[in-house]
């Protein structure tokens, strides 16, 4: 028994010291957006493609589903705790088409990430969409590995954690890409 909590916390310090290290890889590259922005060749009438909200709000919505799963995963509805699982992935897959979109509509502005064409403020949003994406597909392998135990019925009685420490960590990259959103949106 005590061998288990002190696995558990364990298993949620890692977690912990994980989202703190992210937290500060992207609080250096926002920090150098802010440094950036006082250079000559800085877009100060870019705005925000259309994309990049819708997808928040599909972010902030997948995070909302997983919450409802693991509510349902704690009063034992397995079939419940699935779906919401399931409409976490699928939602998490839209959420990357339309980040997938935003870059179109950048483009097909005018403004490219590389190259003759470029400007520092797009290669600077391709770095923190490209980076949180890359956060965002380790959060589907976790969705992936909680659904996985899910149907083998893994998280039951008091072994939750599974999905306790997947829930934390997505909420994280949600939170995570609402920050990266407003910061880009409301830095002029």
């Amino acid at each position: 028994m005590i061998s288990e909590k002190i696995n558990i916390k364990a298993k949620k310090m890692m977690l912990l010291i994980g989202m703190v290290s992210i937290t500060m890889t992207f609080a250096g590259l926002t920090s150098a957006y802010v440094v950036s922005s006082s250079r000559s060749d800085w877009l100060t009438s870019f705005e925000m493609p259309l994309a990049f909200t819708i997808s928040t709000f599909i972010l902030i919505l997948s995070s909302i589903t997983f919450g409802f799963a693991k509510h349902f995963n704690s009063i034992d509805s397995l079939k419940k705790s699935i779906m919401f699982i399931i409409f976490t992935i699928l939602l998490a897959f839209t959420f990357i088409y339309y980040q997938f979109e935003g870059f179109g509509q950048i483009i097909n502005s005018g403004y490219y990430f590389t190259g003759a064409q470029s400007s520092i403020t797009t290669s600077f949003l391709y770095v923190l969409v490209m980076l949180h994406m890359a956060h965002l597909f380790a959060g589907i392998i976790v969705l992936f590995v909680v659904l996985y135990n899910l149907i083998k019925g893994k998280y039951s009685g008091s072994n939750k954690l599974g999905i306790e420490l997947g829930v934390v960590f997505w909420h994280f990259l949600d939170f995570l890409w609402c920050y990266l959103y407003l910061f880009v949106v409301l830095y002029k």
